[in-house]
């Protein structure tokens, strides 16, 4: 048995899926993972069009097929008319999560006034976690790791500190991260001792 957490990595974007210009999205989000996890992982990544019924088929075969425990889009987030990341993913949840888009929101806006156009989501499936993040690779990484002060203190929580638990209340795999990015929080009860 593999002990490889299996995260999805979907990329929207009719420009980018395309071949107009380089997807920015995908490795944005495997760099971050690759300095935020202890834990063995591995992606699979997708780069679609902003299209509504080939974004809901792909995050249902990353969910019911593939398994991922995570999955974290890019892209389709705002109100042009082909931005429909977020109406796609509530229509394959089981349960929506308001709190991670309100959060994403109030940490962008420490950046930027237009955060407030951004409708990022975030959804269960089953035994998976769907989280849709900024498509600017530096707000990807602002949103995931939060605000921190100059002296690397943390002002604002980012979203990632909230889903390594998120994922074991629903089933998933146990996940650590490396506190010096994002510092997973739990419950007392629910640390397990490394090793």
């Amino acid at each position: 048995m593999n002990d490889e957490v299996v995260i999805g990595l979907v990329s929207i974007s009719d420009r980018a899926s395309g071949g107009v210009y380089e997807d920015k999205g995908i490795p944005a989000l495997q760099d971050w993972l690759g300095k935020a996890l202890e834990t063995p992982f591995r992606t699979e990544t997708r780069l679609i069009p902003d299209d509504q019924a080939n974004i809901e088929a792909t995050l249902v075969e990353l969910c019911d097929v593939v398994g991922c425990a995570l999955v974290l889009t890019t892209g389709g987030t705002g109100p042009a008319p082909r931005d429909v990341t977020p109406e796609a993913t509530v229509a394959i949840a089981d349960k929506v999560m308001p709190g991670f888009g309100e959060q994403m929101r109030q940490i962008s806006l420490a950046f930027v006034p237009t955060a407030i156009l951004s409708r990022q989501v975030a959804v269960i499936r089953g035994k998976t976690l769907v989280i849709n993040l900024p498509g600017q690779p530096k707000a990807i990484a602002e949103t995931l790791e939060g605000l921190k002060a100059a002296d690397g203190t943390q002002k604002v929580p980012g979203i990632f500190a909230a889903v390594p638990y998120c994922i074991d209340l629903i089933g998933g795999p146990y996940i650590e991260t490396n506190e010096t990015v994002a510092k997973a929080f739990r419950p007392k009860s629910a640390i397990r001792p490394k090793g």
